[in-house]
């Protein structure tokens, strides 16, 4: 096709849309109902979608803090049993692997425990330092000992098999208590709660009796 033939069909398109403009207008309009009716649609949608699916509220519970450190406990037990000479598994540990356990705490003590010639034994408030040394304090191990003992349980343990439940560990745990209550001057006996007092018993009334 030559550029006069390409001409003449151009002005045959441009003649037939002037002489059928109802039809342009038509397309015209129908096109912008379209776009209205995509719109209003597409608003409905997004209304109706807003107001039927509400926020997602996600409530999540931050673990307590004896949880984090029976964790934290559990760890260094397991730390413990894999540096030891021979490494130890969970389930051949024993009471005795327990003791050896406490008493590998003690070089992390802060609590000063007089020996029987430091001249402050027995003293709660030495007034001067002494060479004594420092071990854990009865009440950290016997609360370490609660946890461990129920961390184990909770990993798959028999209760029966608890080696932190053994005879030798609640004896070795009674007799720290007792050198410590000595050495410092301090009872760990726990004060008995004091009832409070009873109210006297209301005085009995006394009834007249009229004789018929």
């Amino acid at each position: 096709m030559n550029s006069f033939q390409e001409f003449e069909s151009l002005s045959n398109n441009k003649e037939m849309m002037n002489t059928n403009p109802t039809m342009n207008i038509t397309n015209t309009s129908s096109s912008s109902s379209a776009m209205m009716a995509i719109s209003t649609s597409s608003s409905t949608s997004a209304s109706s979608s807003s107001t039927t699916s509400p926020p997602s509220i996600s409530t999540t519970t931050s673990p307590s803090r004896y949880e984090n450190q029976k964790r934290r406990d559990w760890n260094t037990f397991g730390q413990y049993l894999r540096n030891h000479r021979p490494p130890l598994s969970l389930s051949r540990c024993s009471g005795a692997n327990v003791l050896e356990f406490l008493r590998y705490l003690d070089q992390f003590g802060k609590t000063k425990v007089h020996t029987q010639i430091c001249p402050f034994y027995g003293h709660p408030n030495p007034p001067a330092p002494c060479p004594c040394p420092l071990r854990q304090a009865w009440g950290s191990l016997d609360a370490l000992i609660g946890r461990l003992r129920a961390a184990f349980e909770e990993n798959g343990g028999k209760p029966e098999a608890n080696p932190f439940g053994a005879r030798a560990v609640r004896l070795y745990l009674r007799e720290v208590r007792d050198v410590q209550a000595k050495a410092r001057g301090i009872s760990y006996e726990k004060k008995k709660r004091k009832r409070p007092p009873q109210p006297p018993p209301p005085p009995p009334s006394n009834a007249t009796t009229s004789d018929l």
